[in-house]
């Protein structure tokens, strides 16, 4: 019988590696337990902060500041450990911080506090969660390239991303519908629960192999190697810094409870579908590419899809109807994914094994990190500019970011993932 990891040709392989199905648990399990919490908490601050979108913005800049600040030491220290050990302690960690998360929504436990102490326990506690955000993300790169093979590689992109976009849809869109029926308290309650799934899918993962191999290397020299391979790698840094500003500029889906409430006028469960249109499109798309792997000029693909993102995002800002809304968030995760799917790749068939953690890193401070920096973005545009203009001006920018780009980067337009 043939070995199901040499079947390049079947879209369902790399699901027929077992190891590499409770990896895509935990992809799911975290990404679909974080955005939820994400969800709750910003409803929760919205309400606190009186609908202030600057306020907003500070829950992506808490998170932020650490995992981009300690990016460069988690990737270096994920290179040289263990993974799966990594990001046990991670979730591990995840529990706790959603623990208290969960008291500090408890109306009964902070009736004593005033406002302000409470939203700064809850950035604080969201800072923690970025300093383990800096290891998640290093970890989590590495670990699939040592589960899979390496002519597997784009198909496990594929479906990894695919989990990681069923979260989040699937977080958004619970986070809320439970605000809605049960408020923000006991939903936390379910965030801390669900974050029990990837500690049983990552005991079922025996330990792997540390490659890191360097020797008298210095500790400087370990830090910079990621940083300097992304830079000298031209396609790697491209499809890097075009998603990094496209999310960074194109944030708009940090605004929704503002848009959703004073805009559109809708409600938590209005503001719970809003939220998963991006991932709702971004989920059939991947499906889709799971058969039509992007092989034929990924690079103009790519290109001109984060250009169709930035459209979506001016109509997104535009429109006063939730259906024109709705229809262009769903549209934007679409064409998201075409991005997300193409990048993956690169990334896993470009980057040496003994350097993952470094140059997912790398990758974490670029695109990872721009989801929380477009956040900020986004908020303080919008106190600046107004809510409607910032997001038009965001997708704007995003749209000059492409034209750019194909004009400095002729190794993304010839790029050739067959090759």
């Amino acid at each position: 019988m043939d070995n199901p990891a040499n079947t390049k040709n079947d879209p369902y392989a790399s699901l027929r590696l077992p190891e590499f199905n409770y990896y895509l648990i935990i992809r799911f399990a975290l990404v679909f337990a974080l955005t939820m919490q994400f969800i709750i908490i910003e409803w929760k601050v919205n309400l606190l902060s009186n609908h202030d979108p600057f306020a907003l913005g500070l829950i992506g800049l808490a998170e932020v500041i650490p995992a981009v600040l300690l990016a460069p030491f988690a990737g270096h220290i994920v290179d040289k450990r263990e993974k799966r050990g990594i990001l046990l302690r991670c979730v591990i960690a995840y529990v706790i911080i959603g623990s208290g998360l969960f008291f500090l929504t408890w109306d009964k436990a902070v009736a004593g506090y005033d406002t302000h102490h409470i939203l700064m326990a809850i950035y604080g506690l969201v800072f923690l969660g970025g300093i383990v955000r800096a290891f998640v993300s290093p970890a989590n790169f590495s670990l699939q390239s040592l589960i899979v093979p390496r002519t597997l590689y784009a198909n496990a992109s594929t479906w990894a991303s695919s989990a990681w976009q069923i979260g989040s849809m699937a977080g958004p869109a619970l986070g809320g519908l439970l605000v809605y029926a049960i408020g923000v308290h006991w939903s936390m309650l379910l965030v801390v629960a669900v974050f029990l799934l990837p500690l049983f899918s990552l005991i079922m993962i025996k330990p792997k192999p540390v490659q890191y191999s360097a020797k008298g290397e210095t500790f400087l020299d370990g830090l910079t190697k990621g940083m300097r391979f992304v830079w000298n790698t031209k396609v790697v840094l491209n499809a890097m810094a075009l998603d990094m500003f496209a999310v960074l500029f194109g944030g708009a889906v940090a605004m929704l409870p503002v848009f959703a409430s004073d805009v559109l006028h809708a409600g938590a469960l209005e503001f719970g579908l809003l939220r998963s249109a991006v991932a709702v499109g971004s989920l059939v798309t991947m499906f889709i590419l799971a058969y039509k792997p992007l092989v034929h000029k990924p690079g103009i693909k790519l290109l001109a899809a984060v250009f169709g993102f930035g459209i979506c995002i001016i109509i997104f800002g535009l429109s006063k109807n939730f259906y024109l809304s709705f229809f262009a968030l769903l549209l934007s995760g679409t064409l998201d994914a075409i991005s997300v799917i193409i990048r993956q790749t690169i990334l896993q068939l470009k980057t040496p094994d003994e350097m993952r953690g470094r140059v997912a890193a790398v990758s974490s401070m670029f695109v990872g990190s721009s989801n929380e920096l477009g956040a900020f973005e986004s908020g303080f545009m919008a106190r600046m500019m107004g809510l409607v203009p910032s997001v038009v001006f965001g997708g704007c920018v995003t749209l000059g970011v492409v034209i750019t780009t194909y004009i400095i980067s002729p190794a993304m337009r010839k790029l050739d993932l067959k090759a």
